[in-house]
């Protein structure tokens, strides 16, 4: 499966942004979809994942509360939303596919910068 990361940029502290990850290639259903960033200097980290049945969510501590991930099965995509956004949000955020039944998450986008700044 092959996956496309988009909807990145600048946003202020408090602001919203939302994620999308296209994916093509695959079979959509088969996949559990996990979202992750690398902060500037820093090593990449879990930030949540959407069972392939969309029934399941598990997020980071950092963002649980925050952020929301769901899945649209009719146009093969995730979503990553985020809300009440922090500078340490700061990173390159990338989404990645676990087929079912895998072994974790073999399928990584090219990852989408999002800044947090004043």
């Amino acid at each position: 499966v092959q996956l496309q990361a988009s909807g990145g940029g600048l946003v202020h502290p408090g602001g919203s942004l939302r994620l999308s990850c296209a994916t093509s290639g695959g079979t959509f259903s088969s996949y559990t979809m996990g979202w992750f960033r690398q902060p500037p200097g820093k090593e990449r980290d879990l930030v949540g994942y959407i069972s392939w049945s969309g029934h399941s969510t598990y997020y980071a501590d950092s963002v649980k509360g925050r952020f929301t991930i769901s899945r649209d099965t009719a146009k093969n995509t995730v979503y990553l939303q985020m809300n009440s956004l922090k500078p340490e949000d700061t990173a390159v955020y990338y989404c990645a596919a676990a087929l079912r039944g895998g072994l974790g998450f073999g399928s990584w986008g090219q990852g989408t910068l999002v800044t947090v700044s004043s």
